[in-house]
C-alpha cells in the first residue's frame, strides 16, 4: 500500500500527455508539405535516424525508465546472489582442505617426531633400568618405560598410515613418508637387538652399541625426515590459507561494488516513484532496500574470512609451536637418558640438551651452567612486566600469541614447570660428577614425586592443557566459519532474492496503470 500525498494526474493522462507530446515532435506543419522538419532532419535522409530518435522517444518514457532501473536492480541483485553462492563454494570446500588434510597432516607430522623421541628415551630408559641381564633391575621405571615405549612404537606406526593415506597424490611427500617407514623398521631393528643383548649376561655393552647406532640413524635421517613433514604440511596449509583469504578480500571488495549502486538505485527508483507518481513513500521498495541492505552489510564474507584467521592464526599457529616444543621437549629428556647411558659421548649429549633447551626458553648467551641463573631474571623480568620478553623459542611464541582466556596462564604454568624440571637437570649432572651414577640414574627415571621424571610428567601436562586451549578454539573456528557458510551466505543470498522480488512486486501496479 502507498501513502500519497497531494493531487496527481492519471496514469492515463499522463500516458496520454507523453504520448500527445512525442507524436507532436514526430508529425511536420500541416499544409507545407516541403517544409523541413523540426531537428533539422528532410524528408530523404536514411530511415537509421527516424529509427533512433523512435527508440529515444521510446525509451524517454516513464514506463520505460521504471523497467529499465528495474533491469538493472535484478541484474546487480543477481550477480550478487552468484557471487556469494561461489564464495559460499569455496569457502565450504576449504574448510573441508583444512579438517581433511591441512591441519591432520601436520598435526600427525608432529605426533609422529614426538613420538618417535619418546621410543628412544624410553629405549635409553629400559636400558637403564634393566640392570645387568635382570639383576638389580629397578623395577617401577623399568615397567614404566616398557609401557611407554610400546605405546609410541603403536603411535609411530599409526602416525606413518595416516600420513601414508594424506600423501596420496603428492609425490614428494609419499617418497618421505616410505623413507620414513623403511628407517623406522631398521631402526626398531636395531633396538630389538639392543634388548636382546642386555638380556644376556655381558650383554650390556653391545647393547648400548646398538642403541648408539639406533639413536644415531634416528637423529642424522628419520627425525630429520619427520620435522620436514611438520614443516610441508604446515607450509601446505599456509599457502592455501593465504590464497582463501585473499579470495575472500577480492570478494569482499566486489559485494562492496556491487552492493553501493544496487543500494543507490533502490534509493533511486523510490525517489523517482514519489516524484513521478506524486506519492510518499512504497513500502515494498523500503523492504527490499532493507534486504540489500541486510545482504551487502551483513558480513557473510568477512564473517567466513574472519573465522579462517582465527582458526589458523590464533588457534593453529600456537598448536604447531606446541606441538613442535612437546617434540623437543621429549628429545632433550632423551639426552638426559642417553647422557647416562652413553658414558663416552656425554659432552656431546650434554651439548644437545642444551640445545633443545634454548629452542624451547633460549637466553642469549647462556651454558649449562649461567641457564637456570639467566631462566630465572628473565621470567623474573616477565613476571614483573608481560611485555618485558627477553627470551626466545617456542614458549616465547606461545606469549607472543596469547588470544583465549585461561591461555596466558596455562602458558605461565608451563615455562613455570619447565623451571623445575630444569633445575632436576643440574641435580643429575651434579650427582654424575659426584661419582653416585646410579643415584643419578634414579633420579633421572624415577616417577616419584619431586623427581625428574615426574617433574617432567607435570610439565608435560601443563603444555598439554594450553595446547587443548588452542585445539579447542581451532575446532571452535571451524564449526563456525561453517556456520558462516551454512548460515550467513545463504540468508545474504536469500536476501537478495526477496529485494529482487518486492522490486518486482511494488512495481508491477505502477506499470500497469500505464497498461490500463
Amino acid at each position: 500500500m502507498t501513502i500519497t500525498a497531494g493531487a496527481a494526474l492519471s496514469p492515463k493522462a499522463e500516458a496520454r500527455a507523453e504520448a500527445g507530446t512525442c507524436h507532436a515532435t514526430a508529425v511536420p506543419p500541416a499544409g507545407r508539405p516541403g517544409s523541413q522538419a523540426r531537428g533539422g532532419q528532410r524528408p530523404g535522409r536514411p530511415r537509421s535516424d527516424a529509427l533512433k530518435g523512435r527508440l529515444r522517444r521510446h525509451w524517454a518514457t516513464l514506463p520505460a525508465r521504471l523497467r529499465l532501473i528495474r533491469a538493472a536492480i535484478l541484474l546487480l541483485t543477481a550477480a550478487l546472489a552468484l557471487l556469494l553462492l561461489l564464495a559460499g563454494l569455496a569457502v565450504s570446500a576449504t574448510w573441508d582442505t583444512v579438517t581433511g588434510r591441512d591441519a591432520p597432516r601436520t598435526t600427525s607430522a608432529a605426533g609422529l617426531d614426538l613420538a618417535l623421541n619418546d621410543m628412544d628415551a624410553q629405549a635409553a630408559n629400559i636400558l637403564l633400568s634393566s640392570g645387568g641381564a635382570g639383576a638389580d633391575r629397578m623395577d617401577v621405571p623399568y615397567g614404566k618405560a616398557v609401557g611407554f615405549y610400546g605405546a609410541a612404537r603403536r603411535t609411530v606406526s599409526r602416525e606413518l598410515r595416516t600420513l601414508a593415506v594424506a600423501a596420496e597424490g603428492d609425490a614428494r611427500a609419499e617418497h618421505t613418508v616410505e623413507a620414513l617407514t623403511e628407517n623406522f623398521a631398521r631402526y626398531q631393528e636395531l633396538i630389538g637387538r639392543a634388548l636382546e643383548n642386555d638380556g644376556r649376561k655381558g650383554g650390556k655393552a653391545a647393547a648400548v652399541d646398538d642403541y648408539r647406532s639406533a639413536t644415531a640413524l634416528l637423529s642424522a635421517e628419520i627425525r630429520p625426515e619427520s620435522q620436514a613433514l611438520i614443516a610441508a604440511n604446515d607450509d601446505a596449509y599456509e599457502a592455501g590459507y593465504d590464497a582463501a583469504r585473499s579470495r575472500l578480500s577480492a570478494e569482499l571488495i566486489t559485494v562492496v561494488v556491487l552492493g553501493l549502486p544496487l543500494l543507490a538505485l533502490l534509493v533511486v527508483l523510490q525517489w523517482y516513484l514519489a516524484w513521478g507518481f506524486h506519492r510518499i513513500l512504497n513500502p515494498g521498495l523500503v523492504a527490499a532496500t532493507l534486504c540489500a541492505c541486510i545482504a551487502v552489510a551483513g558480513q557473510a564474507v568477512a564473517a567466513s574470512s574472519e573465522h579462517l584467521r582465527g582458526a589458523r592464526r590464533d588457534a593453529f599457529d600456537s598448536v604447531v609451536a606446541l606441538s613442535r616444543a612437546r617434540a623437543v621437549a621429549y628429545d632433550a629428556n632423551a639426552d638426559e637418558s642417553r647422557y647416562l647411558l652413553v658414558k663416552q659421548e656425554r659432552t656431546g649429549y650434554e651439548q644437545a640438551f642444551l640445545d633443545k633447551s634454548q629452542q624451547l626458553y633460549g637466553i642469549e648467551g647462556a651454558s649449562i651452567d649461567t641457564y637456570d641463573a639467566g631462566l630465572e631474571a628473565t621470567w623474573s623480568a616477565y613476571r614483573t612486566d608481560p611485555t618485558d620478553l627477553r627470551f626466545t623459542g617456542e614458549f616465547r611464541r606461545e606469549l607472543d600469541n596469547i588470544t583465549f582466556p585461561r591461555e596466558r596462564a596455562a602458558a605461565e604454568r608451563t615455562v613455570e614447570t619447565y623451571a623445575d624440571y630444569q633445575r632436576d637437570d643440574r641435580t643429575i649432572r651434579r650427582l654424575v660428577a659426584e661419582g653416585k651414577e646410579r643415584e643419578a640414574v634414579a633420579f633421572c627415571i624415577s616417577w616419584d614425586k619431586n623427581k625428574s621424571n615426574a617433574h617432567f610428567g607435570a610439565w608435560m601436562d601443563a603444555l598439554d592443557e594450553v595446547t587443548e586451549i588452542n585445539r579447542t578454539h581451532f575446532v571452535t573456528s571451524v564449526r563456525e566459519g561453517r556456520g558462516a557458510v551454512s548460515g550467513l551466505l545463504p540468508a545474504a543470498g536469500g536476501a537478495l532474492m526477496a529485494a529482487a522480488a518486492l522490486t518486482v512486486l511494488s512495481l508491477r501496479p505502477r506499470l500497469a496503470e500505464f497498461r490500463a
